[in-house]
């Protein structure tokens, strides 16, 4: 039986009066005579006063002979003049001593009051919620789940059906494990979520608890580790007893590379407490069978630093992936989220998945929210499609800045340089459709935007279409060229993601001839970025002369792309000045406004080659 130990306010509450019957009694036992100023002076003419002190407003000394058993004697100081006077009277003066007990009692009890509350207050902010005191902080801090508490099943999870179903086999194993066990195979020790930030994993933690009807420990990495050394490992102690003794049960640890990181490095290596946890946390995986019902899950995004123990056979058997969603699931979480919005009959699922590649069901969750709460500004009955479409471009392209005017010239400079990606991107094969152009400020430092919406998901690239990508990022910077002769600041950030594509054909794909089939750069990337094309900053391990050939490589590939920009909107300059003009006029031009300018153009260039010309009609 263990025996708890608690600090409890009644030991000092006993302490404290134990103390004050000490000091009473002392006080007895030292208590002195308080005799009349007139006696004083009678013991004074008799001898019977061996020594006197004398202060402002009190005599006090020491008899040669006790009076009523006390030794020590004290009198009120009276001048000798008024006692005089009043002796020949035969006035018996009498000295009033004052008692300073309660001043004196108050002067040292309420500092040690103040100070015991005050060290009482800090020892319940370090307990916290889980105990009382210090004894109380090696406890874990899990809480503890059972089915009603989540309110989480996985009718509430959608478009992770393959994790959905790793999770629902652990759930089935806990309700059944003789029937699981029956040919002999076990259930994994321990189950690790890997995916990127945003994807349900742990959604999909407290689906489980809301199926699975046993005890549900959640607790994050970081609750393991407190300043004290020793705290994690006895948390993680804790921890697995509690779970042992409510078996069947489930362990669930998120972010677990605050816990887990690769041991061995940085200058603490060996004797950083979250070493020590990390070493407690494997000693349990290895100490417990999974065929009592213990299961451990736990969730990260980034598996690239956790150690190498954490997940080899026999701890995290099993490592489940919960990825972005594809079309299709897409949709289905977004039938979840409308479940409680009022949507009006031109909204589908289907069409807004089509429009959001890429977003994780936490960016489903948060489009929803705000295609609601701008129907809702606007009050308006339902949420409309076009509620949805302009929730979507404040969550890419940012926030409308109405209210940052731009001088004319530099609006024009902007109609121009936006219409050069719009125009590159419709007349090259395998490009993003333009869904709109704008020179509507938006974001931070956005001053205009082209958004294109991807048609399909895409998983690899050839170089044609890196090449093609290039070359609409340049189209802007293009245009400019074109059309007034000079470059502007406003294609820094193209240029930045035109140089990463650049460098990553030659360096991390191969696909140059002079430098051939060789990875010069390692991928620095977390294994959940993103975006494959662009990665943080990588390793140099090749030489000067290599470095000085993959800078040129990169150069011609990039000046290539953009002559070959130049010359494409050299061809459609008309198309060019008259999208511009009127981007100028609207501010905003949307994909069939576009699509009809380079139509009606097409045509009117096919009439003059026929001999036969057209009249031009408005594209408004």
């Amino acid at each position: 039986m263990n025996k708890k130990t608690e600090f409890n306010v009644w030991y000092w509450l006993i302490a404290f009066f134990g103390l004050m019957l000490f000091q009473h009694l002392f006080a007895a036992a030292t208590q002195v005579a308080e005799i009349p100023y007139s006696q004083f002076e009678t013991y004074l003419s008799e001898g019977k006063i061996e020594e006197v002190a004398v202060s402002d407003r009190f005599i006090q000394g020491t008899l040669k002979a006790p009076h009523d058993g006390k030794p020590r004697f004290i009198t009120t100081r009276v001048e000798p003049d008024l006692a005089e006077r009043l002796r020949k009277g035969g006035v018996v003066v009498t000295g009033q001593v004052e008692s300073t007990f309660l001043r004196d009692l108050l002067s040292w009890a309420i500092p040690v009051a103040v100070f015991v509350g005050i060290w009482m207050f800090m020892f319940r902010r370090l307990g916290g919620s889980m105990g009382s005191g210090l004894m109380q902080i090696g406890k874990s801090k899990a809480r503890v789940y059972v089915q009603s508490d989540t309110g989480v099943t996985f009718k509430d999870v959608a478009g992770v059906d393959e994790a959905k179903d790793e999770l629902k086999e652990i759930v089935d194993f806990l309700k059944d494990p003789k029937g699981y066990g029956r040919l002999g195979g076990r259930m994994p020790k321990g189950i690790l979520l890997v995916g990127p930030p945003g994807t349900g994993k742990t959604l999909l933690a407290k689906a489980v608890a809301g199926e699975a009807g046993v005890p549900f420990f959640s607790i994050s990495g970081s609750e393991f580790v407190e300043m004290f050394v020793g705290v994690g490992a006895a948390r993680v102690r804790d921890l697995f007893e509690q779970a042992r003794a409510k078996a069947p049960a489930i362990i669930f640890i998120d972010e677990l590379d605050a816990l887990g990181r690769a041991r061995g490095i940085g200058p603490m290596a060996g004797h950083d407490e979250k070493e020590q946890t990390l070493n407690q946390l494997l000693v349990e995986l290895d100490g417990f069978d999974s065929s009592t019902g213990l299961i451990l899950l736990a969730a990260t995004n980034r598996p690239e630093i956790l150690d190498p123990a954490l997940l080899r056979s026999g701890r995290f058997d099993r490592q489940v992936l919960v990825d972005r969603p594809d079309k299709s699931g897409r949709a289905q979480i977004l039938d979840v989220h409308l479940r409680t919005a009022k949507l009006a009959s031109d909204v589908r699922p289907e069409q807004i998945a089509a429009l959001t590649p890429g977003f994780t069901g936490a960016d489903l969750a948060n489009l929803v929210n705000e295609a609601t709460l701008l129907a809702t500004r606007r009050k308006a009955q339902a949420v409309t499609m076009d509620d949805f479409n302009n929730a979507i471009e404040r969550i890419i392209a940012g926030l409308e800045k109405r209210n940052r005017l731009l001088n004319p010239r530099e609006r024009e400079i902007v109609a121009y340089h936006e219409m050069g990606h719009a125009l590159v991107a419709m007349a090259l094969p395998g490009m993003d459709a333009v869904h709109k152009v704008s020179i509507i400020p938006r974001g931070i430092g956005s001053l205009g935007y082209t958004i294109q919406r991807p048609t399909e998901d895409r998983f690899l690239m050839t170089k044609e279409e890196l090449e093609n990508k290039m070359a609409v990022l340049l189209g802007g910077r293009a245009a400019e060229w074109i059309v007034f002769g000079h470059l502007s600041t406003g294609a820094a950030d193209d240029l930045v993601k035109v140089t990463d594509i650049a460098r990553a054909i030659v360096a991390r794909y191969g696909m140059t001839a002079k430098l051939g089939h060789v990875a010069l750069e390692r991928d620095r990337r977390s294994l959940l970025t993103t975006d494959p094309l662009y990665s943080g900053p990588s390793e140099r391990d090749y030489s000067e002369e290599t470095a000085a050939i993959l800078d040129e490589e990169v150069r011609k590939i990039i000046e290539n792309a953009f002559d070959r920009t130049v010359a494409l909107l050299e061809e459609q300059r008309a198309i060019l000045e008259r999208s511009a003009k009127l981007l100028l006029e609207r501010e905003t031009i949307r994909e069939d406004e576009l699509s009809a300018i380079v139509s009606e153009e097409d045509r009117t260039n096919r009439s003059k080659r026929a001999g036969k010309p057209e009249r031009s009609r408005s594209a408004r």
